[in-house]
């Protein structure tokens, strides 16, 4: 996720007898930001690195890890696991959206909490390839919000709504109020006469005032490219053809490795083939690899 400013600007506050050690995943999506540092820098093979590629013990535990691993290797995922591997994947078959999206409403609110016992805010977050459509992230927030918070308590602002009880995601860094881009909180309560809404993030809680809305959105489900870097207790991820501009191995491979104990996939196999074929990486001109080849070849 460190963008080539970002690496610029912490190497030159590392100390030079400082021993500095990488730790990655290059088959996540590259950063948002100018650049793909860690590709580039395993790439210029200047570097001694270290890969972790072979599965052990989990294999045996999760279907999560071993799906994953398939995805990343251009394999479709197994769907049913044997009696050896802990039934924590499912793919869900709809090819409607408008029915996908009643399945992911009934799985939040009565299936998941029933058979599992996660708590429908706390443990399940929902990831989805984009922003628009029947299944996009702004759909399913509208939805999901109807359907899991019946507070009064609410405030409009900018189009959106938010209430009493609403899960919330940070999208900009403000050190001011020490909240940063995906931090995802709970709202506790909405304070018409002062113009307040308070958030509160993992027990720490932190004010907004009305004017500072537009640095808060729904979090009942977010993107892909959002969740990156954080684990859930639960994902559930979209995939439909409807999605096909966003249809790539790594955005699927990202998704499903966010989840910790449950991950679901509701769509079609033909979207999830698409992606998963889909390995075409976003071609970054960065000369960083072949910097570090020329320079590392003069000190040699």
């Amino acid at each position: 996720m460190v963008d080539s400013l970002l690496m610029h600007h912490f190497l030159k506050a590392v100390s030079l007898k400082a021993t500095l050690i990488f730790v990655g995943d290059v088959d996540q999506l590259p950063s948002v930001g100018a650049g793909c540092v860690l590709k580039d820098i395993i790439n210029s093979k200047r570097i001694p690195t270290v890969i972790l590629d072979q599965i052990f013990r989990q294999s045996r535990e999760s279907m999560i890890v071993v799906n994953a691993h398939r995805i990343n290797t251009g394999e479709m995922p197994i769907f049913q696991g044997d009696e050896t591997h802990k039934k924590d994947f499912y793919f869900f078959f709809i090819e409607e959206p408008e029915k996908v999206l009643e399945k992911i409403v009934y799985l939040c609110k009565e299936g998941i909490p029933s058979r599992f016992h996660f708590h429908p805010l706390d443990d399940i977050q929902i990831l989805a390839p984009m922003h628009k459509g029947t299944v996009g992230v702004a759909n399913l927030n509208v939805e999901l919000q109807r359907e899991l918070n019946n507070k009064k308590e609410e405030i409009v602002r900018g189009g959106k709504v938010f209430k009493v009880g609403d899960k919330v995601l940070q999208i900009r860094n403000n050190y001011d109020k020490d909240v940063y881009n995906g931090d995802i909180g709970r709202v506790v309560s909405i304070d018409g006469e002062v113009q307040e809404m308070t958030v509160d993030y993992d027990g720490r809680r932190v004010t907004y005032e009305f004017s500072e809305l537009d640095e808060v959105v729904l979090a009942y489900a977010i993107s892909v490219h959002k969740s990156q870097g954080s684990e859930y207790p639960v994902v559930i991820i979209p995939v439909l053809t409807q999605h096909y501009m966003l249809l790539q191995r790594n955005l699927i491979y990202t998704g499903i490795t966010r989840g910790k104990k449950l991950v679901i996939l509701i769509g079609t196999k033909k979207a999830l083939s698409i992606a998963i074929n889909n390995n075409k990486p976003q071609k970054r001109y960065t000369m960083l690899r072949e910097r570090l080849m020329n320079q590392c070849s003069d000190e040699l």
